[in-house]
């Protein structure tokens, strides 16, 4: 399996750089991971629940980080094993590029799987690879506006006196919940009467 991507993020390179290096970030946003744990120079411990079309396993693995080029790159190496469900492994390159609205996030995988999930078929094995990339990122991006606030382009709009940009996720709606955002809907309802 190959896939590649770019993603804007609103935070800073630097910021970026420091959510990626940290375990407990990664451990949060990374979809189904119960530990992220360092063991040693650039090597982590991960185990992760994975599901695949009909097959759930839990996966023990380990990744290891190399041509670290703070704040701007690294590769990274990963195998795991998730018992008769099967195996997986390969690598990645992520970087980072600064850019007005924040910086860009470029990555590459090349994976291999084996066992019964390899059995599966690759569109399957895809199309759950590039859910779990889309369900890291979404949750990437809220915990960078949790700790850092919105993206520089709605900050300026914001000064600006204009609304903020039409959120959606997870975090938009507790922010609604809480009162911030579109107006009541119990407001709305008195109008009319």
């Amino acid at each position: 399996m190959d896939m590649q991507g770019t993603r804007q993020l609103g935070v800073t390179q630097e910021q970026a750089w420091e959510a990626l290096n940290d375990p407990q970030t990664l451990k949060g946003c990374l979809p189904g991971c119960d530990k992220f744990e360092s063991t040693g120079d650039n090597q982590y411990a991960v185990t992760m629940a994975v599901k695949v079309g009909p097959v759930s396993a839990k996966f023990n693995g380990k990744v290891t980080l190399s041509d670290i080029q703070p704040p701007a790159s690294y590769k990274l190496a990963f195998e795991g094993q998730g018992g008769v469900a099967g195996f997986g492994k390969g690598a990645s390159a992520v970087s980072l590029t600064p850019n007005e609205a924040g910086c860009e996030l470029a990555y590459t995988v090349q994976a291999q799987v084996g066992g019964k999930i390899a059995q599966l078929g690759q569109r399957l094995i895809d199309g759950a690879a590039k859910s779990m990339a889309d369900d890291f990122f979404k949750r990437f991006d809220a915990e960078m506006q949790r700790r850092h606030g919105p993206p520089p382009a709605e900050e300026t709009a914001i000064e600006m006196g204009a609304p903020p940009a039409e959120k959606t996720g997870a975090v938009a709606g507790f922010m609604q919940k809480l009162g911030f955002g579109k107006k009541d809907k119990a407001e709305g309802a008195q109008d009319e009467g």
